[in-house]
């Protein structure tokens, strides 16, 4: 493989837990995933990451790893996980792992051994603090609430830092032995065949030392972690490091779970010539409207001209440097469509509207990602009741608008459309009770309508899910490969309301993608009159040209090829 194999791929995200139950016992695993292959296969996915798999008490879903060479016994075993890749191989699908080294479980051999000598080898594997019972080492806040500081088991005289959950202790990267053991291990998932990583929270690794206050953000006294991270510098010399030791040795594709990046560290990161990852996520639109004091002030959906300014933002911010991978949700996030299409006008959840953000995002330059279920046009859930949530961020924002003031059914409203549960119900194959997700009792409610499941969509030629499969078709067609993947991006008639269009062109093709994000009709007028536009693909209904003038219909997508 060349080192630009995955510039040309679309890669699908799985959360194993809510994939495919293979075993029956109500929760996805390995031998799962291996069973659905061909349809990922048929889809046209090149590039497969899936979610952690790894030993876990599953506080936080799997991202809580308490041993990094083993696979959990709920998900099946290494042999599982090796026919997987073997499989994954025949089919031309590269599967790549998340690796999650910003912290680790509390169970994990390393912190428990912290716990029997803080002042050992181990210990300096973590960020452990005298403590005198009163003040902590700073008053930054966790990503999940409270403080990031919490009481070293067995020493009452220390604590530890925790940017997420407490049962998460941040890994302590300043010490080489530690970085030379994550290292050890990346290069041993690589050499036993997967083909890269997605690297959760890595923005995170770098601490300010030593650490101090920040002015506070909230009634708590206490400062959002991203407080510190606007004023850490030399992360680049951890990633840099890690490209050497590891990247470089292997043929890879990684992308970087980066939010917040200063311009001037994108080359760092993400250099066509020199950066240290091959990809980072556009979260423009996931961090759009977020507000500190929490998801009850934060804005749930994005017009269309919002959505427009992140995303046509992030592709100028890379455009000299490198690439983005593009997304429209993930397991961390709410469905797509129910954010960025907006909730108050006629058809905003109709097909078309899907299939019109679809195009709109996966033609975009860089790497286009699809989250399981995604490809159906799946929808937020309902969520009835607080007790029905899992996720123990939802928990901790419910709890945060209580305490701002908001009734039960108020704080319920105003976290259920950022909920990470949203996203992690089990995926519907098709109608039945369980949605062919499991013989058994699935481990949460389906939850999400009957209406997005994988046979019927199969069956229907128009359905968003074989729109999806138009898309990465066309991404991969010997005429269009080149400009849809290396082509460079120019927006069009950016100030018209609700239209989202732009160029992608490489010198030898020109495409023309544009979208009507509203019900009404709305004219686009074409670039230049001398030039002929052949119609490429739609979202199903014929589009109209007059002479110069393109009239979009309601919803309407297309793709033009100049002539």
């Amino acid at each position: 493989m060349s080192g630009d194999w995955w510039k040309s791929e679309t890669a699908y995200q799985i959360w194993p837990k809510s994939f495919m139950d293979a075993s029956g016992d109500g929760i996805g695993d390995l031998k799962g995933i291996t069973s659905k292959l061909d349809y990922l296969h048929d889809l046209g996915i090149g590039i497969l990451w899936i979610s952690p798999f790894y030993p876990s008490p599953l506080v936080d879903e799997g991202y809580d790893i308490s041993d990094y060479y083993s696979i959990d016994p709920r998900f099946g075993t290494m042999a599982d996980f090796e026919e997987l890749l073997t499989e994954a191989s025949k089919r031309d699908i590269h599967v790549i792992t998340d690796i999650v080294v910003n912290h680790c479980s509390d169970q994990h051999e390393w912190f428990r051994k912290a716990c029997e000598d803080p002042d050992g080898p181990y210990g300096r594997f973590f960020y452990i603090e005298d403590w005198d019972g009163e003040h902590l080492p700073c008053n930054l806040r966790s990503e999940f609430g409270g403080p990031v500081w919490e009481p070293l088991p067995g020493h009452p005289d220390k604590v530890y830092l925790h940017f997420f959950d407490k049962t998460q202790p941040d890994l302590n990267w300043e010490n080489p032995d530690l970085r030379a053991e994550i290292y050890k291990m990346m290069n041993w998932w690589l050499d036993k065949g997967v083909s890269g990583f997605r690297m959760d929270a890595i923005i995170n690794i770098k601490k300010v030392l030593p650490f101090h206050d920040y002015p506070a953000d909230r009634d708590d006294g206490l400062a959002s972690v991203s407080a510190m991270l606007k004023e850490q510098t030399g992360i680049d010399q951890f990633f840099r490091e890690m490209k050497e030791q590891v990247f470089d040795q292997h043929d890879t594709f990684t992308v970087g779970e980066i939010f917040d990046a200063r311009p001037e560290e994108l080359a760092a990161f993400i250099g066509t010539d020199n950066g240290c990852f091959s990809s980072m996520f556009d979260f423009s639109g996931e961090v759009f409207g977020k507000s500190e004091l929490g998801w009850y002030r934060s804005k749930a959906y994005l017009s269309a001209e919002e959505y427009k300014s992140c995303i046509f933002g992030a592709q100028r911010s890379v455009r000299e440097i490198g690439r983005l991978s593009n997304i429209i949700e993930n397991h961390d996030e709410p469905r797509g469509v129910s954010r960025y299409l907006p909730q108050d006008a006629w058809g905003c959840h109709s097909d078309d509207a899907k299939k019109a953000l679809a195009g709109t995002y996966m033609l975009l330059r860089g790497v286009p990602f699809i989250y399981q279920g995604q490809e159906l046009g799946t929808e937020n859930v309902d969520i009835p009741s607080i007790e029905k949530v899992s996720d123990v961020w939802t928990l901790d924002q419910y709890r945060t608008a209580q305490e701002a003031g908001l009734s039960d059914e108020e704080a319920l409203a105003a976290v259920a459309p950022f909920s990470r549960d949203n996203a992690r119900v089990p995926m519907r194959w098709d109608d039945s009770e369980n949605g062919g997700f499991t013989d058994g009792t699935p481990w949460t409610p389906l939850r999400s309508a009957p209406a997005f499941n994988v046979a019927d969509e199969e069956e229907n030629p128009d359905s968003v899910l074989n729109f999806y499969r138009q898309l990465i078709r066309l991404r991969s067609n010997e005429e269009y490969w080149d400009v849809l993947s290396n082509g460079e991006f120019l927006a069009y008639e950016e100030n018209q309301k609700n239209l989202i269009s732009y160029f992608r062109w490489n010198g030898v093709c020109t495409l023309l993608v544009m979208a009507n994000f509203q019900a009404e009709c709305q004219n686009v007028e074409l670039p230049d009159e001398n030039k002929a536009y052949e119609i490429i693909m739609t979202n199903g209904k014929p589009l109209h040209i007059f002479g110069n003038t393109v009239t979009l219909l309601g919803w309407q997508f297309a793709v033009l090829q100049e002539r």
